[in-house]
């Protein structure tokens, strides 16, 4: 009877254990699935981080009414976001960054000829504007600075080992010849950017990547935005040497330095996709510089590859890139970037118009009000000429601001850390006032 009564109470011991293991399966199972749900209802919910406070409560309308929990939602016919990239998903331009890093790294695949056509193409013999004229106050133009270029890069090219000499890129810096060239490439940029039409200065610093394959430019773009990502957030002045005036003369050139990615956009844009709404970029610099930034993991974006548009060259049968705009698509600035949108964006969604809208600049213009559906804009405050392009937005903005009908929202930023600011006034590089509008 005592060795019955054990095996009894073994037993019953065993039959308990096995129900609480059962329990304690349940109960995790039930605790992941609860994890499960939660993640999921936070990865569909936008932080505040510091966005303005009606443009975030505007945003998380939107969102609820265009996502994938509202009744009226169709996965056949997804709604979409179209963004910038330069100035709007980041803080500053890493098109420019990628130039600059170029120019300081020597990343260049063209003979001298080559160079001299991809230097000059499109652009017209004016002088540049006045702000442009060389230290001696004379005007400069396409010829004289493409001249002086022109012999700077062949002794470059003759004497650096990256191309057909032997001088490391330190020993090669060091000469005036790369100091004329670094300066006079890098105030090109700028000249003609403010002297020529967007449609002749926008494709421009894109030709300086002829003879590379869309795989270099990608690595050359990655190299870039380490680099920028790092950079103190500054002005630097370049200034080509007096001894070696050339044709076009000692010219100077102020520009930015650095780069920030945008957490309140990498988490918007996570948080749009997570609610079943497409996100597209939509860029002016060249294609292959921004789908490093837009679709490795590592920055934070993760938009996919085919998503993103932008400026497109032609290539020749090998896939190398021809100092010539690709006509079978739209240069993607102005109203060329309505014109992608209808043609390479909208037709993915039986050709609805975008519900939401961002940008900066003159570029974003035509995007912003082209669309009579858009259900919101948003425009990262720059202070643009509130009398022209995207600045007739920016006042519209301001005008209707807590307006329940309002269009058009205002995000200010900290250009001096590199951060957005909660609220619609932005601090300029080298500032420390807030200001509204210009």
């Amino acid at each position: 009877m005592r060795t019955k009564g054990i095996v009894l109470l073994c037993g019953l011991a065993l039959l308990l254990g096995a129900c609480q293991a059962g329990n304690n399966k349940t109960t995790t199972e039930s605790s992941s699935a609860k994890t499960e749900t939660t993640d999921k209802d936070k990865a569909k919910t936008l932080d505040k981080g510091v966005w303005e406070d009606k443009l975030y409560a505007r945003l998380t309308k939107l969102i609820k009414e265009n996502g994938n929990t509202s009744s009226s939602y169709d996965k056949n016919k997804k709604p979409y976001a179209v963004f910038d990239w330069d100035n709007t998903t980041v803080i500053n331009d890493i098109g420019e960054a990628t130039f600059t890093y170029q120019i300081e790294n020597l990343a260049f695949k063209m003979t001298p000829e080559e160079f001299d056509q991809a230097v000059r193409t499109n652009i017209p013999s004016d002088d540049f504007v006045e702000d442009y004229h060389n230290k001696d106050g004379e005007p400069v133009n396409i010829d004289k600075i493409a001249a002086d270029l022109l012999s700077d890069y062949t002794a470059i090219y003759n004497s650096y080992k990256g191309m057909q000499g032997d001088k490391s890129l330190e020993e090669v810096k060091k000469t005036d010849e790369y100091q004329d060239f670094a300066a006079k490439l890098r105030y090109l940029y700028e000249a003609i950017g403010d002297t020529f039409s967007s449609d002749i200065s926008y494709p421009w610093v894109t030709y300086l990547y002829a003879g590379m394959t869309s795989e270099e430019v990608q690595a050359l773009s990655e190299k870039s935005i380490d680099q920028a990502l790092q950079d103190k957030l500054t002005s630097e002045t370049w200034e080509s040497p007096e001894g070696l005036k050339g044709e076009s003369g000692q010219v100077t050139v102020t520009f930015k330095r650095g780069v920030r990615s945008v957490k309140e956009m990498q988490n918007l844009y996570k948080t749009l996709m997570a609610n079943g709404i497409d996100v597209y970029i939509c860029s002016a610099s060249y294609i292959d510089v921004i789908i490093p930034y837009a679709s490795n993991s590592k920055y934070g974006y993760n938009i996919p590859k085919e998503n993103v548009t932008a400026m497109r060259l032609k290539k020749d049968d090998k896939g190398v890139i021809q100092p010539e705009y690709d006509t079978n698509y739209a240069q993607t600035q102005g109203e060329g970037k309505t014109e992608t949108i209808k043609k390479l964006i909208a037709v993915n969604h039986d050709n609805q118009e975008p519900i939401l809208i961002a940008g900066d600049s003159n570029g974003d213009y035509a995007m912003l009000k082209d669309f009579p559906k858009l259900q919101m804009g948003i425009i990262f405050n720059l202070l643009r000429d509130p009398s022209k392009g995207i600045g007739l937005l920016q006042t519209k903005a301001i005008e209707t601001y807590g307006q329940e009908d309002a269009l058009y929202y205002l995000q200010g930023r900290d250009e001096n850390k590199g951060v957005l600011l909660n609220g619609r006034e932005t601090i300029k590089l080298d500032s420390k006032e807030a200001q509204l509008s210009k």
